[in-house]
């Protein structure tokens, strides 16, 4: 009896030993292995510049760790961030921008960081509004637009002279202009149902909220019109005066609501 359970031991350890070797050999041998930090970062441009952002990131995420603490990983960081908004991974984009404007507060590259986060929610928000004439309107969370406007404001009020403001300076008024509209075209909605206090609150937060927009001119022809349907003949003749005086030569007052092929959203 001894002589058999000892002989059971080598095989056991023999198995084991079979199993270990098959799961080293199933492994995936790390190909970056022995690379220097440069050719890493050098492969990621190029899978990066080639449109494979997702074999990018990880290269990216390599170089992060084997570079750490210096300018290089840094600049990995970042360019992890664009990657990730390229391949579709906006929540995990905005999440490397923040971790990075938090690690690196004196980064000559916040500038940049700040624009990219504020591109992804712009990006982001333009496909919102861009669906929104295909649905039922309903309320909606704006909450891509506004972080957007945010963070292109603070590009352009912290660092004046950078490269980026241009442009963010243009998406703001963009953002504005099309927020402004949004509401314009809900209070339209509403109007068209007889909700007729609904329309008009929805109409004076583009009157109020979004000074000197376009939008506001169809805003206070919304309100006057939806004063007279309630009977409110002394707010209706308020707002066409109001009216008059910004637009006088507005269409409205004379043609009414605009018939065009153009989708609501588009500004210009």
């Amino acid at each position: 009896m001894l002589r058999t359970k000892l002989s059971v031991v080598p095989s056991l350890v023999m198995i084991g030993m079979l199993a270990l070797l098959q799961g080293c050999a199933s492994t995936t041998a790390d190909p970056t292995v022995g690379w220097s930090p440069n050719k890493i970062y050098a492969e990621a441009k190029d899978e990066a510049a080639s449109g494979a952002y997702d074999k990018a990131i990880p290269l990216y995420e390599k170089l992060e760790g084997r570079a750490a603490g210096t300018p290089l990983a840094q600049q990995a960081q970042i360019e992890k961030a664009y990657a990730q908004f390229k391949n579709g991974e906006q929540a995990q984009a905005i999440s490397t921008l923040d971790r990075f404007m938090k690690l690196h507060p004196a980064s000559p590259a916040i500038d940049y960081a700040l624009y990219l986060k504020g591109l992804i929610n712009f990006n982001d928000n333009l496909g919102l509004f861009a669906s929104i004439a295909k649905q039922d309107l309903s309320e909606r969370d704006q909450k891509a637009a506004k972080e957007s406007f945010e963070a292109f404001r603070e590009v352009s009020t912290r660092f004046p002279e950078s490269r980026y403001t241009p442009d963010a300076r243009l998406r703001m008024t963009y953002i504005v202009n099309a927020l402004a509209q949004y509401e314009v075209h809900v209070a339209r909605y509403y109007f068209t149902r007889g909700a007729y206090v609904a329309a008009i609150n929805r109409a004076q937060i583009a009157v109020n909220d979004y000074r000197e927009v376009p939008a506001a001119e169809e805003a206070l022809f919304i309100m006057m019109r939806s004063y007279d349907a309630l009977g409110m003949a002394q707010l209706r003749d308020d707002t066409r005066r109001v009216m008059e005086k910004n637009f006088p030569k507005s269409e409205y007052l004379t043609r009414g609501f605009r018939s065009s092929s153009d989708p609501w959203w588009k500004i210009w």
